[in-house]
Formats: C-alpha cells, structure tokens, sequence
C-alpha cells in the first residue's frame, strides 16, 4: 500500500481528536468552539503526548478556506434590511461598543510597551462580542423571549457587519503601516463605493439567473453554483484590495436576499461546519502554555478589561439610545465575551504580518475565559442592577428616566423637502456608482478591444455609440428618477419658498448625469468647451423625452426592487413572516396570530360558513396556509383540514377565546370507542346452511353490508388463497376476515 500523504493523516489526527472533544464539550453543556480549539492544542506542536500535526502550511491554507465559509455562511444569515429593522438603539450602541473597545485596547496595548499595530488590532479583536456563545448562552438559561434578549441580538447583527468593514480597514492600516486620516477616508469611500455596486448589480443579475436555472437546481448543482459565486467574489475582492473574508460575505449577504437563501445555507452548512473546525483547530494549534504563563499579566489585565469594558460601553451605549438603567445593564452583562472574530482578525494580522506571535495566545486565552464567563455574567446583570438602584445617586437615575422619556418620543415624520432630498440622492449615489463603473471597464477592455478590429474614427465612434447606449438607463435615472414625483408636484403647488431649491436640485442632477458623457466624448474625440457639453446635453435631452427609456428604467428598478423582496413575499406566502399589513392593523386593539388546526379537531371537514368564527369568537380568517399553498380570503365555502395554519385577526380577548375552543375541540375517544374499534383477523365457515354458500364474493356484500374485509379463502385442500370475485363458495370453505370484533361476530353467527 501506498504510503499516506503528510495532509491526509494530519487531517486525519485534527478530525478524530475534534470529533472527541466536541463530544466531550456537549456533554459538559460547553461551546463545540472550546473543544475546537482544545484539540487544536493537543494537535499542535505544544502538546508533547499526542502526535502532532506535520505539516502546519496546509492546515493553516484549510484555516483560511474555513474563515471564507464562516464569513459566506456569516451573509447568507444576515440580510441589509435587517440593518433598517434594528433601531436607532442597536446603531447606537454598536458604535459606542466598538469605538471605545477600539480605544481601550490600543491604551492597553500601548501601556504595556507592544508595537502600534499589536495594539491597534487587540482593539479590533476585543470590540467584538461573540454571536454564538450569546445565542447558545440565551437559550441554556431560558432568555430569548426577554425584551433585552431581542436588543442584544439587533446589536449582534450590527456589530457583524461593523466587524467586516473593521477587518477592511485594519488591512489598508497595515498595508501602509500607519494610520493616516485621509487614506482611511479614502479607504471607506472604495468600501462604500465597491460595496453598493456589488450589492446593486449583484441583487439584480443572480436572482435572474438562479430563476431561469430553477428546474436544474438540484442540491449539489445550486451547491457547486453558490461556493463558485463565493470563491468568485473572494477572487474579485482580493483584486479590488479587499480582504477574501470580505468578499465571501458580501456574497453571501446577496444570496441572502434570494428565495434560494434556506436551501443554499442547509447545502453550504455542513462544509462550513468542517472547514470551520479546522479553523479552530489551527487557533488551537498556536496556544503556546509557556507563553501564556509568561504572559500572564497582560491576560488576566485583557481579561478584565473585556469584562469591565463591555460591561461598562454597552450599558452606555443602550442607556445613551433611550432604553431604561435595568435593560442597558442585562445588555451590557451579556456582551462580556470575545468570539470568533476576534481569531479572524488575529488571523488576519499574522497573514499580513503586521502582528507579533505572542498576540495570538494571549487573545485565545482571553477568550476562553471570557466565554466561560459570560453565562455567569448574565445572571450577575440583575442583582448588580439592584445594587446600582441601591447606591447610585437620585440624580443620576432621575437622569436616566429623562433622558428615556426623551430618547423614547416618536419623531414626527421627515418633511416633504427631507424626503424629496433623500430619493433625490439616492438615485445619483446608487446608479451614479454603476455609470462610473461602466466608464471605467467601458475604457479599461471595450475601447482597446474595437480599436484592434476597426480603424481609428470608426472605433471612436463604435465605442461612444456603445458606451452611450448602456449608460442610458442608468443616466436616465440619475437625472429623471422621482425628480417629478408627488413631493416635488405638493412642495411646488403648496410652497413656492422651496421652488429655487427644486430647481437647483434639477439641474445638479442634469449636470450629474451630462458628466458621464462628457467624460466619454473628452476621452474619445477631446472635444472641449461648449460642443463638448452641448452634445452631453443633447443626449440628456434625447433620453430624457424617450418613452422607451423610461419603461425600461423603471423596468430595471422594478426588478431590482422585487428581487430585494423576493425572499420575504415567499416566506409570508408559506406562513414563515407575518404579512406586512400585521403591523399597520387600523386599531391598535386588533392584532395578527397564526393557529394550526389540531389533526383530531371536530372542526375539521367543516366550511367557514358552518364554524362561522366571526359571529362566535369575533376572528376572521385572513389566509389559509395548506402545505406549500396559501389560500388568501378564503370564502365560507372553505373548508378546514386538519394541518391547516389559520391565519386570523381580532382583539386579544377574541383571539384568546378562539384559541382554547380550537385546541380543545378533539374529538374524545372514551374506552367503549376504543373497544369497539378494535380491529381483528378471525375465520367464517361456510356450512351447509351458511347465507354465502353457492354465493360469489360480490353478491355476498361481506364488505358493504358487514363492514368486513376479505383476505383470503381456505379450501378443503388447507390451502390460503386469494379469491376469484366470480367463484362461489362451497361447503367447507373457510373465508378469512378483518373487521371491528363486533362485525366479525355477527358474520359467524350467520
């Protein structure tokens, strides 16, 4: 045989130990991410009673494919509404957490004498709480429907995204080796700008394309499909100066936004899952226990200065926002950890080598601790509360009820003008960013590739017709999108104070969309002055009065639009999302519920009409859900099965009556219904003067007429067989019969 390869009886080692670790984690109810990296420990070179792990690169090059598929699989459960859902509070806070974590670990780093970027990115690992233990820790201890519980996660998902856009910018910081405040400017206008076309451009063509390809996506082809559109991106980033992480959540977060995103997060799962184990092995491989103890010091120092510095900017954070003392410090208690993304950044820092080794180590043992912590820290949030109430002073928590009741007032709604502004730019950011693009590939491969096919002038002209022609939608939009909209038409007719604005508004984003134009017609003929302008102009114009453009512009927003839709429409179709009118019911007093039908209810088999459950219980049925079909204001005709998911509206009393009559209306089965209902297999003899002799086995009604079932017929010769429905029985045949006892009884006395 073959002698094994180096990676095969590594990944051999690194899978058996973490298999037995993870089941030894379960069993003590700790984090699978502790066993991870405990057996990365006892794989690793630090560890002398286990055979290590021989070739180090290649784990280390399947540690940075798992930090890809952590980060893919990161986007696929994260969607950029959910950024609009998660309040002015959870942005808040995120913000406060992470700037003054940042802070925090930079003066602690520099305190104790390490290099500028140890210190920068220790502030960027301990900013970052960890999703998973504080998921896993709320459902251990019962939490998930508290008030606070629904805050932390809404900070969580922000803090997610902030840590994608943290890594970006920690890499720009160590490619050029200081922090220079106009190349971080610069830095986050390229995210933002590469992030909204990608984002754009991404929501409209992959939904199109995985729609025309439905019929053919199998599991492993929509799999193959989703980790070639993930590498693809990586690759795309990594050109860009982007980070891979943050190309695969990117793609991931489009996939997201897709009907196929449940189906693609199951297929992709158990990957992730391997790929990210031997990520936290190879965490576990770089836990060095003499130099933890030579360490020890900054450790215990960066240990507390998590628990004490979360604690201390989270509670800020969500009491700055509006919320009460007691929800700022369940929140704040709960954040005290360090997770994944800390090993990512540090990961991050050593593949830039920017970062010292001992930084690594010490990050790992901090968050270890720190998780092994956090279910503790959670309970503590409660009495220290009360200690608080206790001991701060009255000022200060009068303070705090004040500044709640003034945070917590409901602005009134954005003026006409703010929101005519806010459309207004918009449309120039989002599809000004897509004109810039294609100017910029336009002059980058199209104009060189005409020019080697065609003579100079004909070229020139070839290319601006092209270049004219895929810009037109998208000019169209920046100059004409909701430029007459209902709001400008309202601020124009009511307010004629705001009509130099509107036509100041107009013109910019004529001259907007005209620069784009220009900029082709000076690089290709170097037209300059007037002529050059008055062309831009003149193609404006001409788009600007084509029918045809505006149909297919709205077209392409439209599209845009239901693509972002598209996921949420399908998951309120099949009864996963409550419909979106469920928040804007005309009262207050009315709200929405879901009810499935119990399979032994009464009800079942029985028409709206019959139940009448306006009239009894004061409900209407707004949607049936019935498997994978929905059946939306359904008539009285309707009827109820057993399974169904009744989608209704009414009063918390109503709903609350309808509720215990449909759980309680199974039917009840006493001991004589049990009885009789048993079922028997028993013998019926045809004797001389039997009623079947002579009689075939369908003019013998034994099923119709005795509710019995014959399995088969016994002839003189001891033989079972199945009958012919045209012999007739003979004496001494034996019918063999299944049927409720009492049935079969009457058919032997005949």
């Amino acid at each position: 045989m073959a002698e094994l390869e180096p990676m095969i009886k590594d990944l051999a080692l690194i899978l058996i130990i973490a298999g037995a670790m993870t089941l030894i984690f379960k069993r003590l109810g700790q984090p699978v991410v502790l066993g991870y990296i405990v057996a990365g420990f006892l794989a690793g070179p630090h560890f002398g009673l286990l055979p290590s792990v021989a070739d180090t690169v290649n784990v280390h090059l399947w540690s940075d494919i798992g930090v890809i598929f952590l980060l893919f699989a990161l986007g696929l459960e994260f969607s950029f509404k959910k950024i609009l859902k998660v309040g002015g509070t959870a942005v808040v806070a995120a913000l406060v957490i992470i700037v003054g974590m940042i802070f925090l670990g930079f003066t602690v780093g520099s305190a104790f004498g390490w290099q500028k970027m140890d210190a920068l990115f220790l502030g960027g690992m301990i900013a970052m709480s960890s999703t998973t233990i504080i998921y896993k820790a709320f459902d251990d201890l019962g939490l998930r429907q508290k008030q606070f519980t629904g805050l932390v996660l809404s900070i969580l998902i922000l803090e997610d995204v902030l840590a994608v856009v943290l890594m970006v910018m920690l890499s720009t910081i160590a490619v050029s080796s200081s922090v220079d405040g106009l190349e971080l400017v610069k830095s986050i206008t390229k995210l933002a700008f590469f992030l909204i076309l990608w984002f754009v451009v991404g929501l409209y063509l992959i939904p199109l394309i995985l729609k025309k390809a439905r019929k053919h996506l199998s599991g492993e082809t929509l799999l193959i499909v989703s980790l070639g559109l993930c590498f693809g991106m990586v690759v795309f980033a990594s050109a860009m100066g982007f980070s891979a992480a943050f190309g695969a959540f990117i793609m991931g977060s489009i996939l997201a936004e897709t009907i196929e995103a449940e189906r693609i997060d199951k297929l992709v799962g158990p990957v992730k899952d391997l790929f990210g184990a031997v990520f936290f092995v190879s965490v576990g491989m770089m836990v060095d226990p003499a130099m933890i103890a030579q360490f020890a010091v900054p450790i215990i120092v960066i240990t507390l200065t998590v628990i004490i510095g979360q604690a201390s900017f989270s509670s800020l954070g969500v009491l700055l926002s509006g919320q009460s003392l007691k929800t700022a410090v369940q929140c704040g208690f709960s954040l005290t950890q360090i997770g994944e993304f800390a090993f990512i950044i540090a990961a991050l820092g050593q593949s830039l080598k920017v970062t010292s080794d001992f930084l690594y180590p010490i990050v790992v043992a901090v968050s270890v601790i720190t998780i092994f912590i956090t279910p503790y820290m959670i309970r503590l949030a409660e009495p220290f509360y009360g200690f608080l109430e206790r001991h701060l002073p009255k000022r200060f928590l009068v303070a705090a009820d004040k500044l709640q009741n003034r945070t917590t007032v409901k602005s009134s709604d954005s003026s006409l003008w703010k929101q005519y502004l806010k459309s207004a730019l918009a449309s120039v950011i989002i599809y000004g960013i897509i004109a810039f693009s294609i100017n910029t590939v336009a002059f980058k491969w199209f104009v060189p590739l005409i020019s080697q096919f065609f003579a100079p002038v004909l070229a020139k002209i070839l290319s601006a017709a092209g270049i004219v022609i895929v810009l037109a939608p998208f000019v169209y939009n920046i100059v004409l999108r909701r430029t007459f909209d209902q709001n400008f038409r309202t601020l124009w007719n009511e307010n004629r104070n705001f009509a130099p604005l509107l036509v100041l508004v107009v013109i910019v984003r004529i001259f907007i969309g005209m620069s784009f134009y220009v900029f082709v017609l000076f690089r290709l003929f170097h037209f300059r002055g007037l002529l050059v302008f008055g062309l831009a102009f003149l193609v404006v114009f001409t788009l600007a009065s084509s029918r045809f453009m505006k149909r297919h512009s709205r077209k392409f927003e439209n599209t845009l639009k239901d693509n972002l839709r598209a996921r949420d429409v399908r998951e309120e179709y099949l009864g996963k999302k409550k419909p979106e009118y469920a928040s804007r019911l005309i009262s207050k007093d009315l709200h929405f519920a879901d009810f499935s039908v119990p399979g032994d209810t009464s009800w079942a088999g029985k028409t709206l009409a019959q139940l009448n459950l306006g009239r009894n219980y004061g409900v209407h049925v707004a949607s049936i859900l019935r498997g994978n079909v929905r059946i939306n204001v359904p008539d009285a005709h309707e009827m109820v099965y057993p399974q169904d998911v009744l989608q209704v509206i009414g009063t918390d009393t109503d709903i609350e009556a309808f509720s215990k009559d449909l759980t309680t209306s199974g039917r009840v089965a006493d001991d004589d219904i049990v009885s009789r209902s048993e079922m028997v297999l028993d013998q019926v003899l045809v004797g001389e003067n039997s009623p079947f002799l002579g009689k075939d086995i369908r003019s013998c009604e034994i099923r119709s007429r005795y509710r019995c079932l014959i399995a088969g017929v016994e002839t003189d010769g001891g033989k079972l067989h199945q009958p012919a429905i045209d012999i007739p029985f003979i004496v001494g045949d034996v019918i063999w019969v299944v049927g409720q006892k009492a049935d079969v009884s009457i058919l032997q006395s005949l």
